[in-house]
Formats: structure tokens, C-alpha cells, sequence
């Protein structure tokens, strides 16, 4: 792979801007990434990188703003083509457009399509990798990894688990079939390329005691993977899942009884959480992920972000497609920004810019890798336009600062912003 030289302004982290602030970002107004063998080699001043290495092919993206690849933490591929279907709460979600949407991927062709119009979609809106739920069919994950292995991308995802008859019987699975299709899966795929397979049962009210012992069996036999489902995402669901495993404390108990709490857990939504709920995810280190777009269009509630990281919990940040309204990891900062005003707090445009890149890779286990922009990391990064549209231009126009420069991309930018998106040193967009 040749080597290239990218100018630009460039954006990364020093570490987390909430526990440091904005100082936790480092930005270059004339900076330079150094993109060798698919990682980043080198960053520093545009003239010093440039002077140290005069024989690399540059591209100069001006004064676009260089930013890490965008990490969404939480999705449903398959259901692409449902997303912004109106109405209904969560239950009536599943039942009128999410099952029949998800029965369709029982053919692989279909499967196929899907997935690889997904991920040009998302890298369109600047994202380059993402965790993603399937569905029962082995072949939903098979076209997923496929399509990714095709466009170079990491992507973390698993075959969704449903025993139970809260499913509609054309999409469940059992115990037994939920373990091996997974192990099958997860033999076959993790750690192949960019590929990470996750454990996935859907949620405790889809999956019978029995499905969650076995998945937890199979996560206690390789607890390199991740695993991820769904909590307290509405009040009445909450309700629900009390009314099936009445012995339980709590939703969350209901994971941890089958051995479904840990380190490399990943919780989508918890929204509803109870004290000890939120103090077992602090112990263990698990990791929530934030779903704002999601959590407005079917009205489950404030994530209370201001809380749970001041209680020293990791988060990420997903679109939740298609629950979620968007794509765009843009428009879900936007959104997360929104529901954090309405719990009286402000995120910073560092924080929001943060959880689309690092903390989803740290929520993923996977900050090592990806999420950032410094030497070593794969070179996933993405090129901002900060005035790509006239409502945004006249804005900036008027800016004194960086973050008065890029909040309005945040708030108001969508695809026209992404000036180019590049996975392992490739333009894929």
C-alpha cells in the first residue's frame, strides 16, 4: 500500500474531554497525518511532516478538518429500509415493523443488498466502522462481514438471539440453535481481517432463560468477544420484562443471573436505570451506549449522560438505525446534545465529538485501534467541510473560536459535510 502524506487542519485526543475538558483536544490548523501500510505512521506539523518525508504522494484537503473515522456503537443493519417508519412505541415497533422487516433475511441475496447499501451509507455520513445487530439467519451476519471484508472495514456484529414466544415464530431460533450458530459464526469470523464477531441475544423478553444460559456459556468461552443487548429502554418494557422473570431484582439481573454482565458487555439504552443497576455496571466495567435519535422518535426517554459519567461509566454513542431516525453521527451528536439540554446539561462540542469517535471505540474495546488519530491507530479518519452549506457557512463566518467554527456542523451538518471518508488509508467515499 503507498504511503501519503494528508494536510489539513487535524482534530484528536489526548483523552477523554470529560474528565479534562476541552485540553483534551489537540487541534493543528496546519497539520499533517502520515498514512503507511493502512496506519497512521506519523502526525505533526503539515511543514515538518512534509520536509521529513518529500518523496510521499500528499493530498491536501486545505482547510478541511481532519477527525477520526466516526464509531457507531449501536445498530440494526437489517432494518435500513424500515427506518423513519411513523409512530409506535417500542413493543408495537418490534411487532408491526421490525419483525417483518427482519423475516426478509432469511434470503441471502436480500441479506446481501442490504448490507452493502447500509455501509455506503454510513460511510457517505463519515462513519467507518460500527456495531451492528443482524438477525436470526446465520447468512444476515455472513452478508454483513462480507460487505465490510469488501470495503475494508472493521465492523463488530452478531446474529441475533430469539426463543421465545414473545417473537413471532417465523424469527426464533432455541437455546441450542442460538449457541451453535453463534459459535459457527464467531469461529469462522472473529479476529478474520477487521471482523469482531458479538455475542447478541435481542433483550431479556425475546430470549427464555435457557437461550441467555447458553449465550452466557458461550461468552465465558470467549471472553475476548463482545456482547451486547438492549436495557431499560422504556418504562413499560421494564414492566414487561418484571411479568417474565419475576425472581429477577431488576432488567439488569436478568443478564447477570445467565452470566451476561461484564467487562466487554455492551448495554444499549439504559435509560431507566436503578441504583443498583447502574452500580453493577460500574463494577464490572461494562459499557452503555446512547441512542438519542432513537430514544426521541419512540419517545423512551433522557439518557442522563451528565450522571453516568460522572459516576465513571463508559459510554458510547449510536445511531440505532432504524429505531433511530438518521444515519448521521452528526445528527445523532445534534440529538445527544438536545437530551442533555432537557436534563440541564450542555454538552461541549469536545465531548459530543469525543463520544462519536473514542469513547465508541472505548465503549468497543477497541480505542486501540480505532477512534483517534495518532500513530499506530488504523488510519480510518474522515475530512470535514466547515461550511458546507450556506446556513452553516454564514455561521462560521461569525466564529472566534474552534468550537464556534465546528459546533454548527454538529448541529446542522448531515452527508454534505463529509468531504471524503477513508478506512485503513483507502477513500472509500
Amino acid at each position: 500500500m503507498t504511503d501519503m502524506l494528508h494536510l489539513g487542519q487535524t482534530l484528536s485526543f489526548a483523552g477523554s474531554p470529560f474528565d479534562l475538558g476541552p485540553e483534551a483536544v489537540r487541534h493543528d490548523r496546519h497539520g499533517a497525518l502520515l498514512v503507511s501500510g493502512g496506519r497512521i505512521a506519523a502526525m505533526g506539523a503539515a511543514d515538518t511532516l512534509r520536509a521529513a518525508h518529500p518523496q510521499v504522494p500528499v493530498v491536501d484537503h486545505g482547510t478541511a478538518l481532519i477527525v477520526p473515522g466516526f464509531v457507531d456503537a449501536h445498530t440494526h443493519y437489517p432494518q435500513t429500509g424500515m427506518i423513519a417508519s411513523w409512530g409506535k412505541r417500542l413493543i408495537d415497533w418490534l411487532n408491526d415493523y421490525t419483525f417483518p422487516t427482519e423475516a426478509r433475511f432469511a434470503d441471502p441475496a436480500h441479506a446481501a443488498e442490504v448490507a452493502g447499501r447500509y455501509l455506503d451509507l454510513l460511510l457517505a455520513h463519515g462513519t467507518t466502522s460500527v456495531c451492528s445487530y443482524c438477525t436470526i439467519h446465520p447468512a444476515s451476519v455472513e452478508a454483513l462481514f462480507q460487505a465490510a471484508e469488501a470495503r475494508g472495514m472493521r465492523v463488530f456484529a452478531g446474529k441475533t438471539c430469539m426463543d421465545r414466544d414473545t417473537a413471532p415464530a417465523f424469527l426464533r431460533d432455541s437455546a441450542q440453535s442460538a449457541y451453535d450458530d453463534s459459535a459457527a459464526l464467531l469461529a469462522r469470523w472473529h479476529g478474520k481481517g477487521r471482523a469482531e464477531y458479538v455475542i447478541t441475544p435481542r433483550f431479556s423478553p425475546t430470549s427464555t432463560p435457557a437461550q441467555l444460559e447458553a449465550l452466557g456459556a458461550l461468552w465465558a468461552e470467549h471472553p475476548g468477544c463482545l456482547m451486547q443487548t438492549h436495557l431499560s429502554e422504556q418504562t413499560d418494557e421494564i414492566v414487561w420484562v418484571r411479568g417474565l422473570y419475576p425472581q429477577a431484582r431488576d432488567y439488569l439481573d436478568t443478564y447477570e443471573a445467565h452470566g451476561l454482565l461484564g467487562p466487554r458487555g455492551l448495554y444499549g439504552h439504559a435509560i431507566h436505570l436503578e441504583p443498583r443497576e447502574r452500580d453493577r455496571l460500574r463494577e464490572v466495567g461494562a459499557a452503555l451506549v446512547h441512542c438519542p435519535t432513537s430514544n426521541t422518535f419512540i419517545g423512551s426517554g433522557l439518557f442522563d449522560m451528565d450522571g453516568l459519567t460522572r459516576a465513571g461509566l463508559r459510554v458510547g454513542l449510536a445511531t440505532d438505525t432504524g429505531g433511530g431516525s438518521s444515519f448521521s453521527m452528526l445528527r445523532t451528536m445534534a440529538a445527544a446534545y438536545e437530551v442533555a439540554q432537557l436534563r440541564h446539561r450542555a454538552l461541549h462540542p469536545a465531548e459530543l465529538l469525543w463520544l462519536a469517535t473514542q469513547g465508541s471505540a472505548r465503549a468497543l474495546g477497541a480505542e486501540d485501534r480505532i477512534g483517534n488519530l495518532a500513530p499506530g491507530l488504523e488510519a480510518d479518519f474522515t475530512v470535514l467541510d466547515l461550511a458546507s452549506t450556506p446556513a452553516i457557512a454564514q455561521r462560521v463566518a461569525e466564529a472566534e473560536s474552534l468550537w464556534e467554527v465546528l459546533f454548527p456542523t454538529i448541529m446542522m451538518g448531515d452527508d454534505r459535510a463529509i468531504r471524503s471518508t477513508w478506512v485503513a488509508g483507502r477513500q472509500a467515499r
